[in-house]
């Protein structure tokens, strides 16, 4: 998304100097070619993602497929052995209103939902912003495109050891949570700190440093999935949270007021706010799974060898909601 991002910042300057070409605006340059675009990639697609690893024959990907019976085979044990909930619905499968239902019902996910609704509005309103924000302290459009592009270069690769580095000490809440303190100086500075008084290439390096922030959304949706436990709850469980992180979007692009410009001194401070809500919500969300392991415990360990097999073997617990499935913290 952020190469994306950085693709469409040298186009849109391109594409938009085509005004008046055949009569027509640059704008509607913009959208045509992007969208032809869009379209051409969005057919590719549908003919090239198949179904799964056993089914990639068909006229578009070659009549022999990608696979052989033999490897087909390995990728489907392969799959279930790493994730055996994966082993509980196939791909065709459709989910009933009732499993729907079921799947919103789960308690358990509610707290990474709401932590996807507004983790990400203390960077989602000032990057919304940038863009005008540069041009107003003199830079051209041109020059805006270019200067927004060092920002999303450091974003990636924070983003990448950010989520490397989760995976490599087997923590969630506590690696996501660093964005939040990476942003509490920079939010600091723009509430308290008269930009128009500052050079303007001081004011351009703090907003790359800040929003060249690590992202923890890439954690984030591993964490949902990790903590579905079935294919029913990580389909559900992946859509709601990136409704709530789109429901984010819409409350970042309402923090900064026109009453409040242009030194949006009222929009950071809410940002600030905002920033020491997630803080606590990261805290006790990790609290919160703790405390569900330790209840799961309590009961597995009191167990007999006979017990525990015999309640594997008739439960009608299904994903987390199973005495021995311990939730990722």
């Amino acid at each position: 998304m952020v190469l994306a991002d950085i693709v469409a910042a040298f186009s849109a300057f391109g594409l938009l100097h085509l005004r008046g070409v055949g009569g027509i605006s640059g704008w509607r340059w913009l959208f045509l070619i992007e969208g032809l675009i869009t379209l051409v990639f969005g057919l590719l697609a549908f003919g090239l993602m198949p179904a799964g690893p056993t089914q990639t024959k068909s006229w578009f990907r070659g009549k022999k497929g990608w696979f052989t019976k033999r490897e087909e085979i390995i990728l489907v044990n392969r799959v279930i052995r790493d994730d055996p909930s994966k082993g509980g619905m196939h791909n065709r499968e459709p989910l009933t209103f009732k499993l729907l239902w079921k799947s919103l019902c789960d308690y358990d996910l509610w707290p990474l939902y709401l932590i996807g609704l507004i983790n990400h509005v203390p960077y989602g309103t000032p990057t919304s912003y940038l863009t005008l924000s540069l041009k107003g302290m003199g830079f051209s459009t041109f020059q805006t495109n270019l200067l927004v592009i060092p920002s999303q270069l450091l974003h990636i690769m924070n983003m990448l050891l950010l989520t490397y580095f989760s995976q490599m000490i087997g923590q969630m809440a506590m690696v996501a949570i660093i964005p939040q303190f990476w942003a509490i100086p920079f939010l600091l500075f723009l509430r308290f700190v008269d930009t128009a008084t500052v050079s303007k290439w001081t004011v351009w390096l703090v907003m790359t440093m800040f929003l060249g922030s690590p992202y923890a959304h890439p954690i984030q949706v591993g964490w949902v999935s990790q903590n579905s436990n079935t294919v029913r709850s990580r389909t559900v469980g992946a859509a709601m949270y990136n409704m709530c992180v789109q429901g984010g979007s819409i409350i970042a692009a309402n923090v900064y007021r026109a009453d409040d410009a242009p030194k949006y001194q009222r929009g950071n401070s809410v940002l600030l706010t905002i920033v020491a809500v997630n803080i606590v919500l990261y805290f006790s969300t990790k609290a919160y799974y703790q405390y569900r392991n330790r209840q799961r415990d309590k009961v597995w360990n009191r167990m007999t060898e006979s017990e525990r097999f015999q309640y594997l073997s008739t439960t009608n617990d299904a994903g987390n909601k199973r005495l021995d499935f311990r939730f990722a913290s």
